[in-house]
C-alpha cells in the first residue's frame, strides 16, 4: 500500500509455480489476486492442495515460502513509492500515530521497512502470522486509540474486512487501471496524494 509492490509479488508467484505449467500458474495468480493481503503461507498451501493435489508438510511449506521471499524482498525494497505515499508519511510524521499492518511475515516486513529508511514514520510495524483484525485490536488497546478516530488505508479485501471487524473507517486504494475489489460505496482513492484523515 505504501510501495508499488503488487506486480513484484504477482511475478514471484508466477515464477514459483512455472515448473508446473501455465494452467497452474494462471490458477495460482487468480488465487493470489482474489486473496490479496493473505499470508503467502496460506496461498502456497492452498495452491498446492487445490491445483497440484499435494498436502505440503510444514517443512516443505517453509522451503517454498523461503524461495518466494528470496524472489521478492530485494525487489520490494527497490520498488517505487505509491504516488503521494512519502509526502503523506512526511506530513503525518510525529503528528499522527501510524502503523503498518500487513500479511507479509513480520520479520521480513520489518527488514523491508528498515532497508527503505521508513522506520522513522511508524509507531509500529506488524505482519503475519497474526491476523490483521487481531493486530488492529491489540494496537488500539496498547496505544489507547479509539476506533472513531482511526482509519485503515489498504489495497486488499483483507484490509477492508479487518477494518469492518474492528469498526474502523476504511479507505481503499485502487491503482489506475486495476479492478476495484471493494464493495459498492467503499471510499476509494487512486493514490495517497489527497487522502484526508
Amino acid at each position: 500500500m505504501i510501495l508499488e509492490s503488487v506486480s513484484v509479488k504477482t511475478q514471484a508467484f508466477a515464477d514459483l509455480y512455472a515448473p508446473h505449467g501455465q494452467d497452474v500458474v494462471a490458477r495460482v495468480l487468480d488465487l493470489h489476486r482474489r486473496h490479496g493481503g493473505i499470508s503467502r503461507l496460506v496461498k502456497i498451501r492452498t495452491a498446492h492442495k487445490d491445483f497440484l493435489g499435494i498436502d505440503l508438510s510444514d517443512d516443505a511449506l517453509a522451503h517454498l515460502a523461503n524461495d518466494y521471499a528470496r524472489r521478492v524482498v530485494n525487489h520490494v525494497i527497490a520498488c517505487p513509492w505509491v504516488p503521494g505515499a512519502q509526502d503523506f508519511l512526511e506530513r503525518h510524521r510525529g503528528k499522527t500515530a501510524l502503523f503498518v499492518v500487513s500479511g507479509t511475515p513480520e520479520k521480513e516486513l520489518r527488514y523491508i521497512v528498515e532497508q527503505r529508511g521508513m522506520t522513522r514514520y511508524f509507531n509500529g510495524v506488524y505482519g503475519s502470522p497474526m491476523l490483521k483484525d487481531r493486530i488492529i485490536n491489540d494496537v488500539m488497546a496498547e496505544n489507547g486509540l479509539h476506533k472513531n478516530r482511526a482509519v485503515m488505508i489498504g489495497d486488499a479485501m483483507t484490509d477492508y474486512d479487518a477494518a469492518r471487524k474492528t469498526g474502523l473507517r476504511f479507505i481503499g486504494r485502487v491503482a489506475p487501471g486495476d479492478r476495484n475489489p471493494f464493495p459498492k460505496g467503499t471510499e476509494v482513492v487512486a493514490d495517497l496524494s489527497n487522502v484526508g484523515i
